[in-house]
C-alpha cells in the first residue's frame, strides 16, 4: 500500500461508532478486533486514542492521528471488522496557524503528541460568510489581531486544557476541527464558554456538533461500552 503523506502535517480521522450489540454476541472476538487494529497503528507510528462516549450520539469513539492518510484509511477498515456501526466522522489534517510565526508552536500543532487525559472534548466549526459579518471578507491583519485575541483567552488555560485546531477546509462538511484534552472535565465547560464571548466566536463562528468521552486505555474503553471478550 503506497502511503498518502500530506506535505505538511498529519491526517486527523476522528471515528465514532455505537456497539451493534447483537453482532457482538454472535461474533466473539470483537474487543480483539479492535484492540488489534489500535496495536498495528500504533506499531506504524500512528496515536489512536480511545474514548467511552458520553450521551446518545455514539458509544466508542476513536481519535486517530499520523502521517499517512492510506495507513488511516486501512485502519478505519480494521475498525469495520468489529461489531461496531458507524455514527459520525470528520477527516482534518493538523495545521499550523497563518496568523503566528512561532515556530515551536506551529511544530506542536503539526506533530502533535497527546496525552492521555481523563476526557475529551471534539466539535467541528466553521467561520461566517454572513454578508454583516463575513470572515473571509476581512483583511488579513484584522483577521490576525482577532485570532490573536481568541489565542490569549485560550493560552489563559495552558496546563488545564490542551487544545489541537485541524484544518479541513475541502476536506469535510466544516472547516476545522477542535480537540479538547482535560483532566477536569468543567474546564473543557468554561474554556468553551468563555471563548463564545470573543468576537471571533460570537461574530464569526459557527459550531456543528459536540461529543465527549472519556478518554481511556482501549481495552478499559471497551469494556465500558460493553465490548469486552
Amino acid at each position: 500500500m503506497e502511503p498518502v503523506t500530506p506535505s505538511e502535517g498529519w491526517g486527523a480521522l476522528h471515528l465514532f461508532y455505537r456497539v451493534d450489540r447483537e453482532r457482538a454476541e454472535r461474533e466473539p472476538g470483537g474487543a480483539k478486533r479492535v484492540l488489534d487494529a489500535v496495536a498495528s497503528l500504533e506499531a506504524d507510528e500512528h496515536q489512536a486514542l480511545c474514548f467511552a462516549v458520553l450521551g446518545h450520539k455514539a458509544d466508542f469513539g476513536v481519535m486517530a492521528l499520523g502521517p499517512d492518510l492510506a495507513r488511516l484509511q486501512a485502519f478505519e477498515q480494521e475498525l469495520a471488522a468489529a461489531p461496531l456501526a458507524p455514527s459520525w466522522s470528520y477527516v482534518s489534517l493538523t495545521e499550523r496557524s497563518e496568523y503566528t510565526s512561532d515556530e515551536e508552536r506551529a511544530r506542536q500543532r503539526l506533530y502533535p503528541r497527546l496525552p492521555l487525559k481523563n476526557a475529551i472534548c471534539f466539535y467541528p466549526m466553521s467561520k461566517r460568510r454572513d454578508p454583516e459579518a463575513n470572515w473571509y471578507a476581512l483583511p488579513f491583519e484584522e483577521r490576525k489581531q482577532l485570532m490573536e485575541g481568541h489565542g490569549r483567552i485560550g493560552r489563559t488555560y495552558a496546563g488545564r486544557v490542551l487544545q489541537l485546531i485541524t484544518g479541513s477546509v475541502g476536506l469535510d462538511d466544516w472547516e476545522w476541527g477542535v480537540t479538547l484534552l482535560a483532566d477536569d472535565p468543567a474546564v473543557l465547560k468554561e474554556i468553551v464558554y468563555e471563548m463564545r464571548f470573543d468576537e471571533v466566536s460570537a461574530r464569526y463562528a459557527d459550531f456543528g456538533p459536540f461529543f465527549t468521552g472519556l478518554l481511556l486505555e482501549p481495552p478499559e474503553a471497551l469494556r465500558r461500552v460493553g465490548l469486552a471478550d
